[in-house]
């Protein structure tokens, strides 16, 4: 007797399975930048929406905690993740439209993020040359709304396109929608373990349009002696600018920069200045002042400071680094030790910019 066609669906997602590769109990040391010591319960990398979609909707998983890795560069492992850690690899960059002035290009959230910058350079779409060199990849960049040298993601963005972590479904999600603040979205806050994001796109200027307002940046293009910088200018002066006082993880292990800069009223701020003449900060938009946190550190008495296998970096005080074989513990002890100087000091409290991924943590964002 014929046997009845198997349903096309049924066919998929046996393709989906088999391309997916679960491992137990996984080592993450290669999966972050501080390389600490930690083992996820199962990990699981997707290349295609597909199939994640079918990891968080299959009942094996459904219910256990899941944590989303892009590059691992924004993370700090306090301990052993109990659950699912799936890495997030895609990866396709592509031309969506265009018109006469701009560009509109959609990445996926596994694209390394400078290698996002570099192709754009390389086509002279402008917007994203400030941002050379950050580490992570795409789709951490709208949830932390990454910035540098007076350009942040927000500035370029279009829209983005989520998965719904309960249920798989897609939703376009628009620049409103996301709510950017400083190093924040609403990914970050109300719809935190929610979505996860899959592809970002930003419109970008088809002519030049250089932002020269950061005074480093302008430093650095004048000891480099170049009077009219061009897109690769730009770039070359940022990477260097980085470089020089931002360790590569690959050498050193470290996150990047661990507190946000402290946002304080204008009514605290003066109070301050008068205590702390050398305090310097700027006002923003939601008429704040915004205080570099590495002063405060520097100042607290905490710039180059090691102990043990953890300290601060020579060059920046909001660069905490792993010199050897430092536990996560031990980072997020001495990160501690640092917050509580600050408030000692000067009454401000920092905040975190690395996530921190405990046992009873998740987030649904990409580092």
């Amino acid at each position: 007797m014929e046997q009845p066609p198997i349903k096309e669906e049924v066919i998929i997602e046996q393709n989906i399975m088999k391309k997916v590769n679960i491992i137990e109990n996984f080592s993450l040391k290669k999966y972050n930048t501080f390389g600490v010591y930690a083992h996820a319960r199962y990990f699981a990398e997707v290349k295609n929406e597909e199939q994640l979609r079918w990891l968080l909707t299959n009942p094996a998983f459904k219910d256990i905690k899941k944590l989303f890795l892009g590059e691992g560069s924004n993370i700090l492992f306090v301990s052993d993740f109990d659950g699912l850690v799936i890495k997030i690899s895609i990866s396709n960059i592509e031309l969506q439209k265009e018109n006469e002035h701009y560009v509109w290009i959609k990445a996926g959230a596994g694209v390394i993020w400078h290698q996002l910058v570099e192709y754009c350079i390389d086509k002279k779409y402008y917007g994203l040359e400030n941002l050379s060199l950050i580490p992570g990849t795409v789709g951490a960049a709208p949830i932390q709304n990454i910035g540098a040298y007076g350009v942040e993601l927000k500035d370029s963005f279009s829209y983005l396109e989520a998965m719904n972590v309960e249920t798989g479904e897609i939703k376009i999600f628009r620049k409103k929608d996301c709510k950017f603040g400083y190093r924040d979205s609403i990914f970050k806050n109300t719809l935190k373990d929610k979505y996860i994001v899959l592809k970002v796109v930003l419109r970008l200027n088809k002519k030049a349009k250089l932002n020269l307002k950061y005074v480093a940046l302008k430093e650095m293009l004048d000891s480099m002696e170049i009077i009219n910088p061009t897109i690769t200018d730009i770039s070359k002066a940022v990477i260097k600018l980085r470089s020089s006082k931002l360790p590569n993880y690959k050498e050193l292990g470290n996150a990047g920069s661990f507190f946000k800069n402290p946002e304080i009223d204008i009514e605290d701020y003066n109070i301050l200045k008068t205590k702390f003449p050398y305090i310097k900060g700027h006002h923003t938009k939601n008429k704040k002042v915004k205080i570099s946190a590495a002063l405060l550190i520097e100042k607290a008495g905490w710039k180059d400071v090691r102990k043990g296998d953890v300290g601060t970096h020579k060059k920046h005080a909001l660069v905490i680094v792993n010199y050897d074989d430092a536990i996560g513990q031990e980072i997020l002890n001495f990160a501690n030790k640092i917050k509580a100087a600050v408030k000692a000091k000067f009454m401000i409290e920092l905040e975190s910019e690395v996530n921190i991924i405990k046992n009873e943590n998740t987030i649904p964002s990409i580092s």
